[in-house]
């Protein structure tokens, strides 16, 4: 472990460095597969800037993966607009893996947001459905063929808090429905955050990494890294899963200036992953 957080000094300096010196980012960033897992953004994390903008900032980063809010891809685009917005993403290196948080718990808009992200070309939807809405979800998850992982939000959501909660509701239904499991918001609920990851087993679509300093205070959250959430053992359990899906890094704070911590959040993130690999 001396070794790994060496590393992530090391690493996360450097980014610093290379960021605030000539807006680049070091070799360990540039990789999009590293260690077997597709490290990417969701870009939430990006939310003060406008799309072309946001787009350079993953350049910058050497990001490979995305999931798209609708902050840079407004559910209210025309048709052709909404293509060539999504496309951008796609141009410029950056697979789109999801689209989300996508609110999905009023079946008036279900159709809606389907259509959406068919049109956009998002092959899975993060999103909060409603127990409610289950049912109408799954059909619609039929027809269009696209994926949808249930993302937990903790203790203050009435709907699914945690990972336990969202499997349950998915477990007997459409193999095209499974989770992201926010790892912030699972530790917040008291839930055996590695527990749940193993169970998820093959429903687990999606995974949102971020840090806290203290597991049970949203508001502690910090560069990855620096806090208590178990990243070592998180990605040795996605590694022994053989997990093929997103991690993807979910940085809420210094919104306006949030580029310097994510550097070192993701050097940090491929720090840990090239020490599992030796």
């Amino acid at each position: 472990m001396t070794l790994l957080t060496n590393r992530r000094t090391f690493l996360g300096t450097a980014a610093a460095a290379a960021l605030v010196s000539a807006s680049r980012v070091p070799v360990s960033l540039a990789r999009a597969d590293a260690g077997g897992l597709k490290l990417g953004v969701a870009s939430y994390s990006l939310r003060k800037f406008p799309r072309s903008e946001a787009i350079q900032m993953l350049k910058k980063l050497q990001v490979s993966y995305v999931s798209i809010k609708s902050f840079h891809l407004p559910y209210e685009t025309p048709g052709a607009e909404l293509i060539a917005g999504s496309n951008e993403f796609r141009e410029a290196g950056i697979k789109v893996l999801s689209g989300g948080n996508i609110n999905l718990n009023n079946p008036a808009t279900l159709r809606q947001m389907f259509e959406y992200a068919k049109t956009a070309g998002i092959p899975m939807m993060v999103c909060a459905p409603s127990h409610a809405t289950m049912g109408q979800v799954e059909e619609l998850v039929k027809e269009f063929d696209i994926k949808i992982a249930i993302h937990n939000h903790g203790p203050e959501d009435k709907e699914f808090p945690s990972p336990e909660s969202a499997l349950e509701v998915v477990a007997n239904r459409d193999p095209r429905m499974g989770l992201c499991i926010d790892i912030g918001h699972t530790t917040r609920t008291g839930a055996n955050l590695l527990e749940w990851i193993r169970r998820a087993g093959p429903r687990l679509f999606d995974v949102h990494v971020k840090d806290l300093r203290d597991v049970m205070d949203k508001d502690s959250q910090c560069d990855v890294g620096e806090g208590a959430m178990p990243i070592v053992s998180i990605f040795q359990e996605l590694k022994r899963m053989n997990y093929q899906g997103g991690v993807m890094l979910e940085y809420e704070i210094n919104a306006d200036n949030p580029l310097l911590g994510m550097a070192k959040s993701l050097s940090y993130m491929r720090g840990v992953l090239d020490g599992l690999a030796v």
